[in-house]
């Protein structure tokens, strides 16, 4: 790594103040901490020291990522040879997803970066490193049939009106990546829901197979449960869905990461899949009996299965930045991610995938939460004092 070390150093002079390109230093900055650490430490007293500075963190959870990353390419190609009733190997069905999923993710990263970059140049600050992550959970949250144009256009809204608007990485309220699908949704529900979800690009010399149905199990479950996958299928995750959320196993992985690494809160986590359970079987005890298939009888444990929640709860809940700060807070927060994302997968027939919109409406609460259990305290301790 010396001689790229003596290159960075070679061009250093051009973009420090007094180069020829000083306005660019942010970006050329970028670049260097990104690939050899940084050869000074900060002074001042109100800087916490750690091991773990922003760039670490941020490579911590995309090595949770990586699973289900490598999981959603290989489901794509299973689900789209399945549809047309083809044997495929591991390789095969890894590689076909492998070229579908690619460009989504190099479009996420190159214009996200490119408008961070811009806003740095401008404003002559330092580029933050949130977008490398929120570059790859963005085309993990999509159908992988997303059209490229509104990759880009996702990538843009979230980094202007979920960061820059705010004062950039750490100043968000909301997760800027579940901000990106939001507003897909909403923009364009023709792309982001119904029979969408797998790549269904001509086979020579085969068809798509009778028995072929786009439906998810999330828009399975609505109407009768048992319509569902096996509980096995789902937490693999051999089903459709968006490109990185179907496995459960996958996102358990990256649990286990974020949890070892100190990056992700466990208390959010579990107390996001209590909340899931503890609702879902309150609805099957006030089910109406009278319609055995209605979707509260569904097991309260389908709901840690179903759909994004897996993932939802795991890379988006424990945003350090929007999620709450306090102890007590985070099992409060995460209770109430879990009970809201089955009310409205269970009452809301039109928008069955309930966990995006429950943690966007967490994050708003967050503070106001945090607010409550830190007035609590200040109020317990007066009393005894």
């Amino acid at each position: 790594m010396k001689f790229l070390q003596n290159i960075v150093d070679s061009v250093k002079p051009h973009f420090v103040k007094g180069g020829r390109f000083e306005k660019l230093y942010p970006v050329f900055e970028a670049f260097e901490t990104f690939l050899f650490v940084p050869g000074e430490t900060t002074s001042h007293g109100v800087h916490v020291r750690d091991a773990m500075d922003m760039k670490r963190t941020m490579m911590a959870v995309i090595l949770a990522l990586i699973p289900a990353t490598l999981f959603g390419m290989w489901n794509v190609g299973y689900q789209h040879y399945l549809a047309f009733g083809m044997e495929a190997t591991l390789m095969e069905n890894f590689m076909f997803g492998f070229w579908k999923v690619l460009p989504i993710i190099i479009v996420s990263y190159a214009v996200g970066l490119g408008v961070e970059f811009a806003f740095s140049a401008l404003r002559g600050h330092p580029v933050s490193e949130g977008y490398l992550v929120t570059g790859l959970l963005i085309p993990l949250t999509l159908p992988v049939t997303i059209p490229l144009w509104m990759v880009a256009l996702a990538a843009v809204f979230c980094t202007l009106l979920g960061k820059e608007i705010f004062g950039g990485t750490g100043m968000n309220f909301m997760n800027p990546a579940l901000l990106a699908r939001a507003f897909l949704f909403f923009a364009f529900p023709a792309f982001m829901s119904g029979d969408i979800w797998t790549d269904l690009s001509p086979e020579a010399g085969h068809a798509v197979v009778d028995a072929f149905s786009g439906a998810t199990n999330l828009v399975a479950f609505d109407a009768n449960f048992h319509n569902v996958q096996s509980a096995s299928d789902m937490f693999w995750g051999f089903e459709q869905g968006s490109i990185g959320e179907t496995s459960a196993a996958a996102c358990l992985i990256g649990a286990l990461i974020l949890i070892i690494t100190g990056v992700g809160s466990w208390r959010i986590i579990v107390s996001a899949c209590l909340g899931a359970l503890l609702m879902g079987l309150t609805l099957n005890m006030v089910a109406p009996a009278d319609l055995p298939n209605h979707a509260m009888h569904t097991p309260a444990y389908y709901h840690l299965l179903i759909g994004s929640f897996a993932f939802g709860v795991v890379f988006m809940a424990t945003d350090p930045v929007s999620a709450a700060q306090t102890e007590k807070g985070k099992w409060i927060y995460g209770l109430l991610i879990g009970a809201f994302t089955v009310i409205l997968r269970v009452f809301n027939p039109a928008y069955p995938e309930g966990v995006m919109l429950s943690i966007l409406l967490m994050n708003v609460f967050a503070p106001l939460i945090d607010h409550i259990v830190v007035e609590q305290h200040i109020k317990s301790r007066l009393k005894r004092a």
